[in-house]
């Protein structure tokens, strides 16, 4: 479901339960769950090969350059390699790697879980579809993983870990993927301490130059819900996401956030990336 700044608005006034609209979607804060996690090491090497080995096989570029997953074909050898993955990150300490070790860690952590997550629940129409209680809201709260002996919840990884530790570094955005279409990609590799700082500026870019992250028309600039939900990370107001924007923006869109001075609407399509 495709879902602008203007439905949300419509959405809150709305007596029907119906799944959030885009913009009313509360975005977590960023605040470290616990020091543990604050801490570092000399390792530098994580064998991410399996994860190396789903992508591979199941994650396809559309035409429309939205990456989507072949949810529907996993096999159930892969389905089991998957989890002998996550096991083993789950059973190691990443706070004995590198800083750069440790963020690709919990990226791809997050990603290969949130995949296990809909490969389970599987055929389902959104991530927004899969546990969350009684108004499935989605699996984000849910304890689904237990790291270094610490329960921990995607929202736990993502903001309770990736960001505060790495000081809200905006590019954690762009690679973490919550299954959905409005998302940025998949990334079709796994994310290591050897590639981590060229593969998020590269997913900075591919995400801010396809339509579903900005779009300038009419003098009018339209973005991704993503820069109205944690726009404290993209410089804490619509000129800092613009600014943050020109850094990665080429083509017509360089030329378009040149004539533009604030974020006319957000939108965000819920939709599972499924093949």
């Amino acid at each position: 479901m495709m879902l602008s700044r203007r439905s949300a608005l419509m959405g809150m006034t709305a007596l029907a339960i119906a799944a959030p609209a885009a913009s009313a979607f509360a975005a977590p804060s960023s605040s470290l769950i616990d020091n543990y996690w604050s801490a570092s090491g000399s390792a530098d090497s994580v064998d991410h090969s399996a994860w190396g080995a789903f992508l591979s096989s199941y994650v396809r570029p559309g035409s429309d350059g939205v990456n989507r997953v072949a949810y529907g074909s996993v096999s159930a050898a892969d389905k089991q390699a998957l989890k002998g993955y996550l096991a083993m990150l789950e059973s190691s300490d990443p706070t004995s790697l590198t800083r750069d070790a440790q963020m690709a860690f919990w990226i791809n952590l997050y990603n290969a879980k949130t995949v296990d997550l809909v490969v389970d629940a599987y055929p389902v129409s959104s991530i927004k579809r899969i546990k969350g209680g009684l108004f499935n809201n989605g699996p984000w709260d849910e304890k689904v993983m237990n790291v270094a002996g610490r329960p921990l919840s995607l929202n736990d990884v993502e903001h309770g870990i990736l960001r505060p530790v790495w000081n809200n570094d905006p590019r954690i955005h762009y690679a973490v993927n919550c299954a959905s279409i409005g998302c940025p990609n998949l990334a079709l590799q796994p994310f290591t301490s050897a590639n981590l700082a060229s593969m998020l500026d590269q997913s900075a870019r591919d995400f801010i130059n396809h339509p579903r992250g900005a779009d300038v028309s009419g003098g009018r600039l339209v973005v991704s819900s993503i820069f109205a939900w944690y726009q404290s990370d993209f410089g804490g107001s619509d000129a800092g996401v613009i600014d943050h924007m020109k850094q990665y923006a080429s083509g017509p869109l360089a030329s378009g956030l040149a004539s533009v001075s604030s974020i006319s609407d957000d939108r965000y399509d819920w939709n599972l990336n499924a093949i």
